[in-house]
């Protein structure tokens, strides 16, 4: 069974940074892919970045490309996203998510932009 554990949401202001951080453990087998996802209230889940592993490629949403940028360490099977220049829309719960044969998600991390 495979376990993601997200850390680092929190409260910013707006211009302000935050690091994202999604452990993952367990048996990982046939890799596919990585990325983040987030969901506003009231809004569908949207993806953020995602790392297609298979590929070796890396895709953003228009909405963060060149103020988030995604990383992975494969020592320590962990997910990073670097989030620069945050703003309120940006307000949302953070999901980290990886796809095998099957889906998994993370638990969420809230990131709020406010002054």
């Amino acid at each position: 069974q495979v376990q993601l554990v997200e850390s680092g949401g929190g409260l910013v202001q707006p211009g302000g940074s935050l690091r994202l951080s999604c452990a993952a453990s367990g048996r990982i087998f046939r890799l596919t892919s990585m990325g983040w996802y987030r969901q506003a209230p009231g809004k569908p889940r949207e993806l953020v970045a995602l790392i297609i592993t298979t590929r070796d490629s890396i895709t953003y949403s228009d909405s963060v490309k060149g103020r988030f940028t995604i990383s992975r360490d494969n020592a320590t099977n962990t997910l990073y996203l670097e989030m620069n220049n945050l703003q309120p829309e940006d307000t949302a719960v953070y999901y980290c998510n990886l796809y095998t044969a099957q889906n998994y998600w993370g638990q969420g991390t809230q990131v709020t932009v406010s002054s």
